[in-house]
């Protein structure tokens, strides 16, 4: 009697390897999916911002062909002045770590076909380019960043 009154008071080796394998299994599923959250959260910022700098930058477009009769896209101080063309201060480049992520650089044509950093770079944020001598005006919004395949929004 006094055999049939004992209860087992543990777990298996048996039972604690397939739950750890089971575990495992699951771990090997779901880690790779989490691992790329801050590339992914990286990139929908830097699209938000260069979309709604771009918004911006057509509405001034549209509202001096309205007002003025002239296609011309906003110079670098009227995108960086508050009011003119944002409403508030253009928000930080993601991928840049440096001292001012937010700062708006200009770039030249060649600097802004090939995507790439400006010359005087080092401060980071943004490059844009404007050309309103060009028929139509031209015009260039894009992160100013190094890092492969992000200048390609």
């Amino acid at each position: 009697m006094r055999r049939t009154s004992m209860m087992r008071r543990g777990f298996t080796l048996i039972e604690l390897i397939a739950v750890v394998v089971i575990l495992a299994i699951l771990a090997g599923v779901a880690l790779p999916r989490y691992f790329d959250y801050a590339a992914q959260a990286k990139s929908a910022a830097t699209k938000g911002t260069l979309g709604g700098c771009r918004a911006g930058i057509a509405n001034y477009l549209a509202n001096e062909v309205i007002t003025n009769g002239t296609a011309l896209y906003p110079t670098l101080v009227q995108l960086e002045t508050l009011g003119t063309v944002m409403q508030e201060a253009i928000p930080d480049n993601p991928y840049d770590t440096g001292a001012n992520p937010n700062t708006v650089n200009l770039a030249t044509v060649a600097e802004a076909t090939a995507r790439t950093v400006p010359v005087l770079s080092g401060t980071g944020g943004w490059a844009y380019y404007v050309d309103n001598a060009l028929t139509p005006p031209a015009y260039t919004f894009y992160a100013n960043t190094n890092t492969t395949g992000e200048n390609d929004f």
